[in-house]
């Protein structure tokens, strides 16, 4: 195992000392916890709060800031942050109009987070969640029950957090998550596998010439193993698996994100953006939002994910569009 490490147990803790220290005007790591919160916070609207296990950065913690999260949880790598420091997130972003919880479909953090909840509301502290299932690859995996959550968290904390600028109630976020979710779609491929570093070995066996379609952010199984494609040919299969899930029309109005997993680098990305929108435009997708870039990691993992989102509202398109001051974005 290669990495730019110290003690193999404490990557998160020292890794949010050096976060917080290197951006002291925009963000602050909570006293005796693993919870990023910003320094700007808006009175009188509803906090936003994610999180999730460590290893997926920038997610969650590059998203805190101005225009975006309030806080984000950061469990140790790939496991669930814990009741007690979800709560400690939601207590301190919240300004009196209660806090809307982002959670992505892992069994652990639903379990965690709802828990958090309650501890929240006894409290006397409103919360709501949407429960993001972004991942069509496939459904029951480990740890999920159901699709899984993955790149589409991100879209969901941009459009969450311009609304929750906009002054939108708790109900109304509610509202909103709901409708964004059952239009957000995503599915990715893994050309390697990532090393947790206190497990110190890759995940699972990947062959040089081999890649696999549909793994998921942890290294979990996805639908096939092939010999090394084109980008072309990768993007064709990924495209056809978004197209039969939407079931799109000629005209219809997409945002798009191509993300890396982490070790694929930009150069990559770019081509397989350039094969994706041909193919899209075969189809008369009208793309009106394009982001290509590293927000939805697995550690080291080389591989990308695609994500779409069907404009079913107009200003979603604006909420994507909206300055944010946050690390990552």
């Amino acid at each position: 195992m290669k990495k730019i490490i110290n003690d193999p147990s404490q990557v998160v803790n020292d890794m949010l000392k050096g976060m917080s220290s290197a951006h002291p005007d925009l963000l602050e790591r909570l006293p005796e916890s693993n919870v990023i919160h910003r320094i700007a916070e808006t009175p009188d609207k509803v906090g936003l709060v994610s999180g999730g296990g460590s290893g997926h950065e920038p997610s969650h913690a590059g998203f805190v800031g101005q225009g975006m999260l309030s806080a984000a949880v950061c469990g140790e790598v790939f496991t669930s942050p814990t009741p007690d420091q979800i709560l400690t997130a939601i207590k301190a972003s919240d300004n009196g109009q209660g806090v809307f919880l982002i959670i992505k479909n892992y069994t652990g953090d639903v379990m965690n987070f709802e828990m958090a909840q309650e501890f929240a509301e006894a409290e006397g502290i409103q919360t709501a969640a949407i429960v993001v299932d972004d991942d069509i690859a496939i459904e029951d995996s480990t740890f999920t029950a159901g699709k899984r959550g993955v790149a589409g968290t991100v879209l969901m904390h941009k459009i969450m957090g311009y609304y929750a600028d906009q002054g939108k109630s708790l109900s109304e976020l509610s509202e909103i998550a709901e409708q964004v979710n059952a239009n957000l779609n995503t599915i990715g491929l893994a050309l390697t596998a990532a090393t947790v570093p206190e497990v110190g070995k890759p995940g699972f066996d990947i062959a040089d010439d081999e890649f696999e379609f549909g793994i998921g952010i942890h290294g979990e199984p996805g639908y096939r193993r092939e010999k090394i494609k084109s980008s072309h040919d990768m993007a064709a299969e990924l495209v056809q698996q978004l197209k039969k899930t939407f079931d799109w029309q000629a005209g219809d109005e997409y945002a798009v994100l191509v993300n890396s997993m982490g070790g694929t680098p930009q150069m990559e990305l770019y081509i397989f953006w350039n094969d994706v929108q041909a193919l899209l435009a075969e189809d008369g997708l009208k793309i009106k939002w394009v982001k290509v870039d590293e927000l939805m990691t697995s550690l080291e993992m080389q591989g990308a994910s695609l994500t779409l989102l069907h404009l079913d509202h107009t200003d979603w398109l604006t909420a994507l569009q909206a300055p944010v001051d946050v690390l990552a974005w």
